[in-house]
């Protein structure tokens, strides 16, 4: 028999010195999973198996109380998990999100307000400059203020040849990745006060770019560059600005065009885990650079790949 020093693994939970560890390779789900192909923009409530966006896995600690918060594509995904994240740290929230996409939303309205926090409906689209400047006066009205900005809302739609991606699909990319997140921060920086923090979400294709997603590889690239360049201008307002930049995350994004449905049926099985992130956990990389915790933290990309790096 083991001595209590000694590792027991069962059924992928390893037990040392009476503490619970979880082997991180069977958290979640891994491939392969069923097809499911949604028309885009998709629901998260019509995937399978369900992403765990933290409705019932995150605890917060009150590291953002007080705080006031807009996140776009809060309605699902990793925007999803960071809106709850927030919410139970303390903050209230606003998400913005496609009126297609208010299923959802109302869900995590819902759970906002389930932690006595205000919560702010924001539908539109983001692809249209004078949505993104309203959004941000009616998050900043109904909220109080604003001191949080996550900017993650993205599309994302595969073409297999270059012939495939037209102007038109290269112009919807760019407007709803690279120019509402230049039009949304100009309209919200004059709002933040010095200790606010700006979050923009990349992707591991900024570094490792797939030949199926020339245009999506491209805005994320150019995420990148953009909030590092923000960042140095920001700070000298005490305004810090950083990046998240996952590789593959469990999110409606795939199976609703981001992917080929074979492609999603093994989603997530060459990183190192053998399976795909779930949004929760980026939680708390969203939480920590929206905090004061990460007062000396400005201008960096955390990558959140399954191992694959972003260098």
């Amino acid at each position: 028999m083991p001595s209590i020093n000694q590792p027991q693994q069962r059924s992928g939970v390893i037990m040392k010195n009476n503490a619970l560890l979880n082997d991180p390779r069977h958290l979640y789900p891994a491939p392969p999973f069923p097809e499911q192909p949604q028309p885009a923009p998709g629901l998260a409530g019509k995937m399978d198996p369900s992403p765990d966006h933290g409705e019932e896995s995150y605890r917060g600690s009150g590291k953002l109380k007080g705080r006031k918060a807009l996140v776009t594509g809060g309605d699902s995904g990793i925007g999803r998990a960071a809106a709850i994240a927030f919410a139970r740290e303390g903050a209230d929230v606003a998400i913005s999100y496609l009126s297609e996409e208010a299923p959802d939303a109302r869900e995590v309205i819902a759970l906002i307000e389930a932690e006595g926090r205000k919560a702010v409906a924001l539908p539109g689209d983001i692809k249209e400059e004078d949505w993104c400047a309203e959004l941000v006066e009616k998050a900043v009205s109904e909220l109080g203020g604003l001191d949080i900005l996550v900017v993650n809302a993205g599309r994302q739609q595969y073409r297999e040849k270059i012939e495939e991606l037209s102007t038109e699909d290269f112009d919807k990319t760019m407007k709803t990745n690279l120019y509402a997140l230049h039009w949304i921060v100009k309209a919200a920086v004059p709002h933040m006060p010095a200790g606010s923090a700006v979050i923009t979400t990349a992707s591991i294709q900024a570094y490792q770019p797939s030949p199926i997603l020339l245009d999506y590889a491209t805005t994320k690239a150019g995420i990148v560059a953009y909030t590092k360049a923000l960042a140095k201008q920001l700070i000298e307002r005490g305004i810090r600005a950083n990046v998240v930049a996952p590789g593959p995350v469990w999110t409606v994004l795939q199976p609703s065009g981001g992917q080929p449905d074979e492609k999603v049926e093994n989603f997530g099985k060459d990183s190192d885990f053998g399976r795909p992130g779930q949004p929760v956990e980026l939680a708390p990389v969203f939480v920590l650079l929206a905090s004061q915790d990460a007062s000396f933290i400005n201008g960096e990309v955390y990558g959140v790949t399954g191992g694959k790096g972003v260098a």
